[in-house]
């Protein structure tokens, strides 16, 4: 017995190794770091106080964009899981439409929608020249007007067949005899979706929500590949903040400080989920 348990102990000496090098300290360092005024250059340059508005954009672009693709999600698996397009056979046409952007790298989006946004070469602003909805090319990356929309229509595109398909999948799971016998008591199809199946939901919808919101508050990727943090510092988050104030700023020191916050808040969502699906799940289990 304890032969095994030291040969156990063994095999996960590697994975503890690359656990404690590549996980505890950084966050060990980033810890101390975030308590100090360690700068990168060794002089601390002044940074233009914005206050509060880093948190404040990132609270906007989690909140728009997670309700964005909840909602559309909903509406997308509804449609695909309507009896209209089973019977015209569109189903798996769909299916194969949702995956191809959720199998698209977040870089290649980005590079594809940069191309497809461009004022000069791009496709978006021609056919909007050529149908006359506008007289002159739009700069949708670098005007304050547009860049916000077009930065979550980014992000919605790439994720939003996640949360379609896991809506898709729970929709499948529910009981055939539960929305016959609620034909059966006379509810319309409006009704059956509002009583029957949105109840059945619940569950997954709580799930992506907080797992969207996790992901998008902690997301660096989209927003600095597609505007850079710009126009100036308009679409500046949290995310993008920590890497500006670690290795533009050279102020280590805070960029730290900030990366904690970060940790903290988004431990605060991990034990939301804990809390509402773990829990949940224990208690379907026993």
């Amino acid at each position: 017995m304890r032969g095994n348990r030291a040969f156990v102990g063994l095999l996960l000496l590697p994975a503890l190794f690359f656990l404690i090098v590549f996980y505890v300290y950084p966050t060990v360092f980033n810890l101390q770091n975030s308590l100090t005024d360690l700068s990168l250059f060794g002089l601390r340059r002044g940074g233009r106080w914005v206050g509060l508005r880093n948190y404040v954009d990132t609270v906007w672009l989690t909140l728009i964009s997670v309700s964005v693709r909840i909602v559309l999600g909903l509406l997308l698996a509804l449609l695909v899981n309507s009896d209209t397009l089973r019977r015209w056979r569109l189903a798996t046409l769909f299916h194969v439409i949702l995956i191809v952007p959720w199998a698209t790298p977040p870089i290649v989006a980005v590079v594809i929608w940069r191309w497809m946004l461009d004022p000069r070469a791009g496709v978006v602003n021609k056919l909007l020249m050529v149908s006359g909805l506008v007289p002159e090319p739009v700069a949708f990356l670098s005007d304050v007007t547009f860049v916000w929309p077009s930065l979550i229509t980014i992000i919605t595109w790439n994720t939003l067949p996640l949360v379609t398909l896991t809506f898709l999948a729970s929709l499948k799971a529910i009981p055939s005899e539960v929305l016959e016998a609620a034909s059966v008591d006379g509810a319309s199809k409006l009704r059956s979706v509002w009583h029957v199946v949105l109840p059945h939901l619940m569950p997954a919808v709580v799930v992506m929500t907080l797992m969207s919101t996790f992901w998008t508050f902690n997301n660096f990727v989209y927003v600095w590949l597609t505007t850079g943090a710009g126009p100036g510092l308009y679409t500046n988050v949290m995310a993008t903040e920590v890497y500006l104030k670690a290795f533009v700023d050279g102020r280590m020191g805070y960029s730290s400080a900030l990366g904690i916050v970060m940790a903290a808040i988004m431990t605060a969502f991990g034990l939301l989920y804990l809390r509402f699906v773990v829990r949940r799940e224990l208690r379907e289990a026993f």
